[in-house]
C-alpha cells in the first residue's frame, strides 16, 4: 500500500532537517494517512478508502462522500475517486 490518499492524492513529500549550524539531513514528509469507510447515498453502499485526515476534515465540510466527489473538478482526484465519480455521474444521472 502506498502512502497516498485516494482523494486527494496527497503523498510522501522529501525535505530536509536543518539544524542550528544550518546541517541539514534527508527526512520524508509523511501524510496522516487513515482507513476509512464512508456511506454513499447515491449507490447504496460503502466505499473503504485510504484517505488523509485533512481530506476527512474536507469531506465532512461537504456534508458527505458523494457530494464532496460531485462538486470537486476530475483533475483534483486520485485514479480511484475518479472511478468512484463516474459511478455516482452515471448512477445520478439514471435517477
Amino acid at each position: 500500500m502506498t502512502r497516498a490518499c485516494d482523494l486527494t492524492g496527497k503523498k510522501v513529500q522529501f525535505g530536509h532537517n536543518v539544524s542550528k549550524a544550518n546541517n541539514k539531513t534527508k527526512r520524508k514528509f509523511i501524510p496522516n494517512i487513515q482507513s476509512v469507510t464512508f456511506k454513499s447515498d447515491i449507490l447504496n453502499k460503502n466505499v473503504r478508502l485510504s484517505v488523509a485526515a485533512s481530506s476527512i476534515r474536507t469531506v465532512a465540510k461537504y456534508g458527505s462522500i458523494d457530494d464532496y466527489l460531485l462538486k470537486v473538478k476530475s483533475n483534483k482526484l486520485s485514479s480511484k475517486a475518479k472511478t468512484i465519480k463516474k459511478s455516482l455521474v452515471k448512477k445520478s444521472a439514471q435517477q
